[in-house]
């Protein structure tokens, strides 16, 4: 028989058993919820990776780097476009070294993107380096959409990716295109002159060099209904018509390239001294219009 003893240590037994059981229930719950907290987490992560991210990526003129863009780049902070600004630098060889990471709810990304060989005349590969950066940014992102930005060669890299890529599904559509100073029809006192070229009634430059020549097709093939354009050039305004390096004419020249099937297309002209080629980069009036086209700030 058990005595009084016996029975509380038995009853006392039991009440522990209980509590350790319910102990173990609630712990087990708890890390339940807990990995099922962190999966949605990674979930909710990559829904926002594939979804919402439109970078802008930047591309540079002849003979320069990332630096040249560092101050649009640094005024689109400022504006409070975005907090991330990461580069892209492509080597000689096309590969592609992405330097730092997009941060998540940050949706409008900035990529500096850096050209090592940034001599490079050979505009068809310079159109195959911007697809190495962008395939680089979808792998990593799994972006959806893109802009760009170019200043005087930049342009015609991007010229010549929409002419080889700008009908590739596969690829993140472009959905604001910015071209500065761009040299589409000849660079002065190389293959333009001031005030030479012309336009016809309807709009085609009376004078053409091989490079716009091979743009023709962009006629075309650039993307239908897809991209706003917003052109801007400088005008040193002493009578050159131009900014120093490109004449107007000769950046004007994009609009019959791509005018007719643009989304929009506009143009932006640039006056006074703080308007010649290698200055538009880090000219106020650039920031403006470039920050209010792209993000409407």
């Amino acid at each position: 028989m058990y005595n009084e003893t016996d029975i509380k240590k038995s009853k006392w037994g039991n009440v522990m058993k209980r509590r350790f059981e319910w102990l173990g229930i609630i712990i087990g719950m708890v890390l339940l919820l807990s990995g099922c907290q962190a999966r949605g987490t990674t979930k909710n992560k990559v829904s926002h990776v594939n979804g919402a991210y439109v970078p802008t990526l930047f591309f540079h003129g002849y003979g320069s780097s990332i630096n040249a863009e560092t101050h649009m780049a640094n005024a689109a902070v400022r504006a409070g476009v975005t907090r991330t600004v990461v580069q892209a630098v492509v080597a000689d060889d096309g590969r592609v070294q992405l330097k730092g990471t997009f941060k998540p709810g940050n949706v409008h990304p900035i990529v500096e993107v850096g050209f090592t060989n940034n001599q490079n005349t050979n505009y068809r590969q310079s159109g195959q380096w911007v697809k190495n950066v962008i395939t680089a940014l979808q792998r990593r992102y799994h972006i959806k959409a893109i802009n760009v930005v170019g200043h005087s060669m930049g342009n015609m890299a991007i010229a010549y990716y929409l002419l080889q890529y700008g009908q590739d599904k596969d690829l993140p559509p472009v959905k604001k295109q910015v071209d500065i100073a761009g040299h589409f029809n000849g660079i002065l006192g190389m293959d333009d002159k001031p005030n030479q070229v012309k336009f016809k009634e309807n709009g085609q430059p009376t004078k053409m060099n091989r490079s716009y020549r091979q743009l023709l097709k962009l006629r075309q093939r650039y993307p239908k209904g897809q991209i706003d354009v917003l052109n801007i050039y400088g005008d040193k305004n002493d009578g050159t018509h131009s900014d120093g390096r490109v004449s107007n004419a000769s950046s004007q020249s994009l609009r019959y390239l791509v005018a007719a099937r643009a989304k929009s297309y506009r143009e932006k002209r640039i006056l006074g001294a703080n308007a010649q080629h290698s200055k538009l980069h880090e000219n106020t009036q650039v920031d403006q219009a470039l920050i209010k086209f792209i993000w409407h700030k």
